[in-house]
């Protein structure tokens, strides 16, 4: 017979896994919808029998996506590339390079700078949003790709994020024995630091990939030409039309599927660095 004990342990195991069931359930459920939504022409989405796979029209959906608009689609789909790719890899770089300084150089006001970054990121982007748009159209950036790209450079968090990985992946010893052997300070970041914090490198990068990639309201107070829209911002505007127009219901759900595909790649593809980066500092 189970003492008490042992039932206590067994229900809170099965509170645990319930739970967890729960969350994924939760989770993969839109992703579901989706993808089964994604089969279903403009008939099948009002009817209301998304979750079904009858009337399998996922071919004729990818057609139209590709022809509409001379493929704009899929120009939108190279402007998020670029914006997430482009800015995620620079933002990266120079958030590695600032959290390597906060920790390995000593500098008059080092912490009450580092101080300065952190309360960047108590400020919501969309508060950011207006005074970027003001000196974007001094500088004459608005309306072109800069005006995206420019401001997604800087991440705070990312610096914080880098300064705990410099901490926890390089030691002090390999950087000296760098400089000892006649090494500048930027040989030694870019042969020894940079690649030893090469996971915090990723866990920024794809931080800051689906940060991007998701981005909505920059592009939205930035970009007037349809042609520089990323996905976000063009599925938007389609999704507006579907009130008067349903037969765009397949091409949002559709274009939506595929908007998907990019993230899952960047994370199964990096998940070994990025699992490996975030129990940095946590052990010593």
């Amino acid at each position: 017979m189970n003492s008490p004990a042992s039932r206590g342990r067994w229900m809170s195991k099965t509170a645990v896994n319930g739970f967890l069931v729960l969350a994924v359930v939760y989770m993969l459920f839109p992703l579901v919808w989706l993808v089964t939504a994604a089969t279903k022409d403009t008939g099948g989405l009002l009817a209301g029998n998304a979750f079904s796979f009858e009337g399998f029209n996922l071919g004729q959906n990818l057609s139209d996506l590709a022809s509409y608009g001379d493929g704009i689609y899929f120009r939108w789909y190279l402007n998020s590339l670029m914006y997430a790719g482009g800015g995620a890899i620079v933002c990266s770089l120079i958030c590695v390079a600032a959290g390597y300084a906060f920790d390995k150089y000593e500098f008059r006001g080092k912490e009450k700078l580092f101080g300065l970054v952190l309360m960047g990121v108590l400020v919501p982007t969309t508060a950011l949003a207006l005074p970027m748009y003001l000196l974007a159209s001094k500088t004459g950036l608005v309306n072109t790709y800069w005006s995206v790209l420019i401001p997604v450079l800087v991440n705070p968090f990312g610096v914080y994020l880098a300064r705990v990985f410099s901490t926890g992946y390089i030691p002090n010893e390999a950087l000296e024995a760098a400089r000892i052997d006649g090494a500048g300070e930027l040989r030694v970041f870019w042969s020894i630091g940079l690649r030893m914090v090469m996971p915090g490198f990723v866990t920024v990068f794809l931080f800051q990939f689906t940060a991007i990639w998701n981005n909505f309201f920059l592009p939205l107070v930035m970009l007037s030409d349809r042609k520089l829209f990323p996905l976000s911002l063009g599925l938007y505007s389609w999704n507006t039309n579907t009130h008067g127009e349903p037969s765009f219901y397949p091409l949002v759900v559709t274009g939506s599927l595929l908007a998907v595909i990019p993230l899952i790649v960047a994370f199964v593809s990096l998940q070994r660095h990025w699992k490996a980066g975030l129990t940095a500092g946590s052990v010593k």
